[in-house]
């Protein structure tokens, strides 16, 4: 199982300011600004996001209409994946996180009355798991591409047709518990910062932008991070 750390993610400001609702155009106070600013500058220099993935490639042995198999007795359930990728020859299943230190953080502010502060943090750490997914993205499709694979675009358990239930699945396929990452009972990811996908791989697979993702969202109506199209 690869695991991948040390990851250095970009994090730019409108990044964060979008993942707390601002969208286009909105008008922000510079105190907003600046704080959002400052947060990023402390957050890499205190080192409190530890960016980690892992994911593990599974070959496809058969394609059902509720389900594929995969080499091993594996199994991932749901509608999804066999009828989007019919023709996908692996996949590839993934846990990235950005560790629990930044989400102590914001805790920490929230106790102290920094409400703001703590509500910023927290749009920091959402936005570094954005881009630490996309980056995960870049390491299945590379690793891909050597066997003459091309890449999806990624799924995630609570899409239609993948039941949110597959989340389970997903942390055993990858071991996830050697990168820190767990589930609770009621199927909470711990740390909170963290997500989980599938790729599948091809000679030939879909992809989507990312307003095709909102699209296919169950939230979608009610998302205040939706991206619309034009």
């Amino acid at each position: 199982m690869p695991v991948i750390s040390d990851i250095r993610l970009n994090l730019k400001k409108n990044e964060v300011l979008r993942r707390q609702g601002f969208r286009g155009h909105t008008r922000i106070r510079p105190e907003i600004k600046n704080m959002v600013l400052e947060l990023l500058e402390s957050t890499e220099s205190t080192h409190l996001l530890e960016p980690t993935t892992a994911y593990e490639f599974y070959p496809i042995t058969g394609i059902e209409p509720d389900r594929v198999l995969l080499q091993g007795d594996a199994v991932v359930n749901g509608s999804l994946l066999p009828s989007t990728f019919p023709e996908a020859k692996e996949l590839a299943a993934i846990v990235c996180t950005i560790g629990p230190g930044l989400e102590k953080q914001v805790t920490e502010y929230s106790q102290g009355g920094k409400t703001l502060r703590a509500m910023l943090l927290d749009g920091i750490g959402s936005a570094a798991v954005d881009i630490l997914a996309q980056e995960a993205c870049r390491f299945v499709s590379g690793e891909a591409s050597t066997r003459g694979l091309q890449r999806s675009s990624p799924v995630n358990p609570g899409m239609p047709g993948l039941p949110i239930t597959e989340q389970w699945n997903l942390l055993e396929l990858v071991h996830a518990g050697n990168i820190g990452v767990s589930l609770t009972s009621s199927g909470v990811m711990v740390p909170r910062k963290s997500t989980s996908m599938i790729i599948a791989t091809g000679p030939k697979m879909e992809t989507w932008t990312q307003a095709d993702v909102c699209a296919r969202c169950n939230l979608r109506d009610t998302c205040p991070y939706t991206v619309l199209h034009s």
